[in-house]
């Protein structure tokens, strides 16, 4: 594969993640693919191989009632990883706007994606102590 099928991959991905088809998701991933959530005990929930890593995708894919708009900036890809860098700003009922700035780390197997890990800012309020 080149930079050029690596980009392009990736391309596919963002594009199937922000229309939540999980199929197309996981036609792009390897059978013994790993995705690292941002959120949960570890920190962050481990999912390991196809039908674990299909089960988180769906569990983050699931709509949240929020508004929600998300801002991609152009990835960065190279043969063995990529870098793909997003904000969201969810928009609640009483006008306040959560923006949240991440970015997910790819690692390439063969022709698919082998491993997803997402790193993630959220904005809070921040009080002087």
């Amino acid at each position: 594969m080149t930079i050029d099928d690596r980009a392009a991959l990736i391309d596919q991905f963002v594009y199937a993640w922000n229309i939540k088809d999980v199929d197309a998701l996981m036609s792009l991933m390897t059978d013994d693919c790993i995705f690292h959530s941002s959120v949960g005990p570890d920190p962050g929930v481990r999912f390991e191989g196809h039908a674990d890593v299909r089960r988180g995708f769906e569990m983050y894919l699931l709509p949240s009632g929020l508004a929600t708009e998300t801002v991609m900036e152009k990835p960065l890809v190279g043969m063995d990883f990529a870098v793909t860098r997003w904000t969201t700003f969810q928009r609640h009922e009483d006008g306040a706007v959560l923006e949240t700035r991440a970015c997910d780390v790819f690692e390439f197997g063969g022709d698919r994606i082998k491993r997803k890990d997402t790193y993630r800012k959220i904005s809070t309020p921040v009080t002087a102590s």
